[in-house]
């Protein structure tokens, strides 16, 4: 049998392809959180909107994005299952279109903030399932890398938002803030065309019981005949991975109590607490007020304070794709432990050195460039750290059954705490100022137990092997057992898949018109 006809694209094309979905989709994202950072300081965008210039109206403008991206992420969470991967993310995209088009054209804060939120359900839809549906399609050894792109991507268009914004500065009236959202509606002029030419999740389809659309989509992307040996061994390792997993379905009840022996919850917190905490890093309060914060309070002037934001993000884009070279050798856990202590120090200076810029004015301008130093600095450490790593935990952790509804819950619990962090940065600045950023310091420290307690490796796995990881190893605890933290694949999970694949060779499982299941002798 053919590997493909000839009008459909395969093996590394088609990876490819994925992987740029992927990457746009963060692209979005990343400018939708870049953007408004310029928008809030323009002064034609203030005097139409005059309201903004109170901190507790700015943050909820600011925050319905995150509000509309948890709702977003909820939606992916019952809809990834049912409409499957592909569907779902071109679903989010026209929201995202929608939401762009309505933002740029505002004449009144409702009309304004309907748009944002539409923008944010349609990112917090496609920022859950974009990153499932490439970690389901590509092989163990490039996951890791292609779901960094992604999540470099991110940081790429905020980078050029903030360059647009700078770039903007100097001119006046609303197209100083109107264009920058305009450019938004670029994403779908890529995106749209390339979905017809990319196929389903194989995953999803085994999952849904299309078996032979499966065997062809795996096909397409090892870029071999249905009838090879790589081919067949996927599927096998796939298929009876799903089944070993029903076997251990339990109740929802006492998945929430924690009795399967496959432990969705304890995966599903897993997965919520890296978006939980890369948001009280304090990334969403320097992206979305940096410009403000450089210019209210270090004492900057607004060119400047966009100039600094500009070049920090491009220094945050370039530092994002060194985890390229190491999120695949180092692991994740590493980059994790590393990357908060990095980041508690940036904050623990920052936070000092700001406060002795506040109180004495002679030496405002020294201590203001240590300031914006150690935030450069921090960007620089989160970028191939905690940037894409909860993105990419999250799509790796579940269980074939679970794997949307975790990345659903830690999609959501990524903008629940987004919304809260915006909502209250403002304020917390205007409040406490130079301790604000203690804050952030205290938590970033904190975290470094925790990642070193509780959270598992992933990398070098396939996601087949996540199952075993978790019936091998029942305990909370992980630190000390070198299988649950080796950045490479343990022997031992080579072994249980080479077992599963066995086993379902002996037993051949037909399907039959009821959609019951008859074993049936080869």
């Amino acid at each position: 049998m053919a590997v493909a006809s000839r009008n459909q694209i395969h093996g590394g094309q088609l990876v490819a392809l994925i992987t740029l979905i992927d990457g746009m989709s963060s692209c979005w994202f990343g400018y939708c959180q870049g953007v408004f950072a310029g928008v809030l300081v323009s002064p034609d965008f203030l005097n139409l909107f005059p309201t903004i210039n109170d901190g507790n109206v700015s943050g909820a403008v600011t925050s319905s994005f995150f509000l509309g991206a948890f709702v977003g992420a909820v939606l992916a969470f019952i809809l990834g299952d049912k409409l499957g991967r592909k569907r779902t993310i071109i679903a989010g995209h026209i929201l995202n279109t929608v939401g762009a088009a309505l933002q740029a054209s505002a004449y009144s804060l409702p009309h304004l903030v309907i748009g944002r939120t539409l923008n944010g359900i349609g990112i917090g839809v496609t920022s859950t399932m974009s990153p499932v549906y490439l970690g389901e399609c590509v092989k163990p050894h490039l996951r890791g890398r292609l779901l960094v792109i992604g999540a470099s991507s991110n940081v790429a268009s905020f980078a050029l938002a903030n360059w647009i914004n700078y770039a903007l500065a100097f001119r006046g009236g609303p197209l100083q803030w109107r264009l920058p959202l305009a450019i938004q509606l670029f994403f779908p002029f890529v995106i749209f065309p390339i979905a017809p030419f990319v196929p389903e999740s194989p995953r999803w389809l085994l999952l849904v019981g299309e078996d032979d659309a499966a065997k062809q989509v795996i096909s397409r992307l090892n870029n071999e005949t249905i009838a090879h040996d790589s081919v067949m061994t996927d599927y096998n390792s796939i298929k009876a991975s799903i089944r070993l997993e029903r076997s251990h379905r339990v109740p929802l009840r006492d998945v929430l109590r924690n009795r399967d022996r496959t432990q969705n919850l304890r995966r599903l917190i897993l997965s919520s607490g890296t978006q939980f905490m890369q948001q009280f890093t304090g990334i969403n309060s320097l992206g979305f007020y940096l410009p403000t914060l450089l210019h209210e309070s270090v004492g900057f002037s607004l060119q400047t304070s966009k100039l600094l934001a500009a070049v920090n993000g491009t220094i945050y884009f370039i530092a994002a794709f060194f985890s390229l070279a190491v999120v695949d050798r180092v692991g994740r856990r590493k980059l994790m432990l590393y990357g908060s202590l990095a980041m508690a120090v940036c904050h623990l200076i920052s936070s000092l050195t700001l406060k002795t810029a506040q109180e004495d004015p002679s030496r405002m301008k020294l201590f203001g460039n240590v300031t914006v130093a150690f935030f450069v600095i921090y960007h620089a450490v989160f970028a191939p750290t905690w940037s894409g790593i909860p993105w990419v935990y999250a799509a790796e952790v579940n269980s074939i059954g679970w794997r949307t509804r975790g990345a659903g819950a830690a999609t959501a619990t990524n903008w629940l705490t987004g919304f809260a962090v915006v909502q209250f940065t403002k304020v917390g600045i205007d409040n406490l100022q130079w301790a604000f950023f203690l804050i952030f310091s205290i938590l970033c420290l904190a975290f470094f137990p925790v990642v070193y307690c509780f959270y598992p490796e992933t990398a070098g796995r396939k996601l087949e092997d996540m199952d075993e990881m978790f019936l091998r190893n029942p305990s909370w605890f992980v630190f000390g057992k070198k299988e649950m933290t080796q950045p490479t694949r343990p022997q031992a999970f080579i072994d249980a898949e080479m077992a599963r694949i066995s086993d379902s060779q002996v037993t051949i499982v037909e399907v039959t018109p009821d959609k019951t299941e008859k074993p049936q002798t080869p």
